[in-house]
Formats: structure tokens, sequence, C-alpha cells
């Protein structure tokens, strides 16, 4: 068989051939050169499908569809297994399906049977007839889109500011990602734009913190000065350096909030929210809880705190699959010890 020939599976009909081939006295080479098929896949055929010294085409066919028919096993995520449940109540916290193949890994590293990839969970989403079930599970997806699509990269089209620091002289240990303390910071517009939710997202982390921003009036510079100012200094001294922030015009008094927090700010470039990718990522991660659309003035500080525990509680794959909360508990801990820890 040449490189640029395609392998096919034999037939009944040359299973018949080998039979008659046999039966006549043929070589295995003759019969190969009569099927155009190699020597080597006649002597298989024969070693695999022939129960004794007669071949028998019936009986080859037989044992190759039985074959067929449990060549794999059956599937882990069967609705109504132990697994399977245990998946959909991750789901339900909207964990992702790789945080939770992750997550099973790492609770049985030995014991296949016990864990999935992420994409064997996609599948069984994705696999469900039309119904309740399948509407519940891609409910808890990040897109929650009946299909799966490809993420593509939308355009920041929000305001510019004066004044401000840019986002190249912003100092280069906050961009290593190597202490804590430098932030990513954005707001999330609620129903008509008339109510607001501040996200605040550690860059080493991932911690996230949500600000409660006054309604019904549109958030204003002096509302963001005084509830992220409130915000911030709730943070340890040392784990608040930087916050890297879009340009938009509810900042206009960052350099009152430095003064009040001493927090430098600094501002990304014009239409490139990828310079504070981490805050974009988690903004779309917080929407599962808070989706647009949502009148978001209904909802307390504390209800706020919830959701950013929860989120906080996740295994994260940049984070070697530790939670926000177990990375950001560890680096206070070792504050409490080595105050020179972080500089």
């Amino acid at each position: 068989m040449t490189s640029n020939q395609k392998y096919h599976q034999l037939s009944y009909d040359d299973r018949r051939t080998i039979a008659i081939g046999r039966e006549q006295g043929l070589s295995i080479r003759a019969i190969a050169r009569i099927l155009n098929r190699p020597p080597s896949t006649i002597s298989r055929e024969m070693a695999r499908n022939q129960p004794g010294p007669n071949y028998s085409c019936h009986f080859a066919q037989q044992r190759c569809e039985r074959r067929r028919r449990f060549a794999h096993g059956a599937p882990k995520l069967v609705v109504g297994n132990a697994l399977f449940e245990q998946v959909r109540t991750w789901l339900g916290l909207f964990w992702s399906p790789q945080q939770i193949a992750a997550h099973l890994a790492k609770l049985h590293p030995h014991e296949g049977a016990l864990s999935v990839c992420h994409e064997t969970i996609y599948n069984a989403i994705y696999a469900q007839p039309r119904g309740e079930l399948k509407r519940e599970l891609v409910a808890c997806l990040r897109m929650a889109r009946a299909k799966r699509w490809p993420r593509s990269r939308g355009e920041d089209r929000r305001g510019q500011m004066a004044d401000l620091l840019s986002i190249h002289v912003r100092p280069p240990e906050a961009q290593d990602r190597q202490f804590p303390g430098d932030w990513e910071g954005d707001l999330i517009k609620g129903l008509r734009n008339a109510s607001a939710v501040g996200t605040l997202v550690e860059r080493s982390t991932r911690l996230l913190m949500l600000v409660k921003l006054p309604h019904p009036q549109p958030a204003t510079a002096a509302h963001v000065l005084q509830d992220f100012t409130d915000k911030l200094n709730s943070i340890a001294q040392p784990l608040r350096r930087t916050l890297t922030y879009y340009r938009g015009k509810e900042m206009a008094y960052h350099r009152q909030l430095t003064a009040n927090t001493g927090v430098a700010v600094y501002f990304c470039d014009p239409h490139s929210p990828w310079q504070r990718g981490t805050n974009e990522n988690t903004n779309g991660l917080v929407r599962q809880y808070l989706p647009k659309g949502t009148d978001l003035s209904g909802y307390s500080q504390q209800q706020l705190d919830a959701i950013a525990d929860q989120m906080n509680g996740r295994p994260r794959k940049t984070l070697g699959w530790a939670s926000p909360h177990e990375v950001y508990s560890s680096w206070l801990a070792r504050l409490q010890i080595q105050p020179d820890t972080i500089q």
C-alpha cells in the first residue's frame, strides 16, 4: 500500500474471497494480490477470525461485528450514576468542565474510573436530548450557548481619560505577577446602564472583590472614588500597590484614589482590553451570576460578597488547580510570619 492510499476495513465480500481462495489452496500472498491488500492484512484476518483449520467468511464477519459493538467501553457519564451527579453538582456551582476534570484528577489520581477529561463533560452535556436537563446543564456553562462556538475577541468601545499614568510605566514586578498586590479594575453595567457593580481582581492570586455602587443614577466618578476607596482600604496594605484600569470617566478622580489608598492607578491603551485580561476574563465569569440585562441595584454588598466567595473557591488552572482563596490566604499567612516578604 503506497503512502497516498487510504486503508479500508475488510468487507464481507473480501472475506468471501479469502474463504474461496483458501478452499482452492491459494497462498496468503496470492489472495493478497487478488484483493490488492498487503499479505499481513490477510494473515492477521485469518489469525484473528479463523477458529479452526478452515476459514469461514460468515463466522469471520460475525466476530468482526461483535468486536465493533464492544470496542468502546461504557460511557463514564451516564445520567443517574454517581460520577454524573457529582459533575452536575459542580456545574451547578458554575465550575467549568476543565476545573471539574482537574479537580477529579486531583481527588482520584490513580482511579481512572472516577475521573473524566473536560471534553467528556462537554460531550455529555451536548449529547443530551432536548429537554429540561440539557437546558439546565448548558445554562451552567460560561457562555450558556446551545452549541459550542469558538471564542471571539470583542472591542473595547468605552470612554477615554486624560491626565493619567500609562500602563507602559507600570512597575515591571506588576507585569511579572511574582507577588500579590497588583489589581485590575472595571465596572459591569446592569439594565440600561442604570446600575453597576465594580470588579477588582488581583493579578497574581486571581482573587476577586465585588463592589456595590449606588442606584438609581449611573455610577459617577465621586461614587466610584468613595466605594473603591472603602474596598481597597479593606485590603492589607502590602497587598495593595497598583490598580490597572480602562479609560473610563468614572475613574476621573484617580489621583484622589491614590491619595486615599496608596494605590497607584495605571490606565490601559485605548481599545486594548487584553492589557487587563485577567479582569476581562473574570467579568465574563461574574456574568454567570449577574447576566447582562439584569438590574444590579437589587444585589446587596453581602450578596455580592457571597458571589465573590464562591468564585474565589473554584480551582484555577493558572494556579495549578488551587483556588484564589487558597493562594491569597497562603500569602496572608506568610506576610504575618515574614512581613518583609512582599516589598
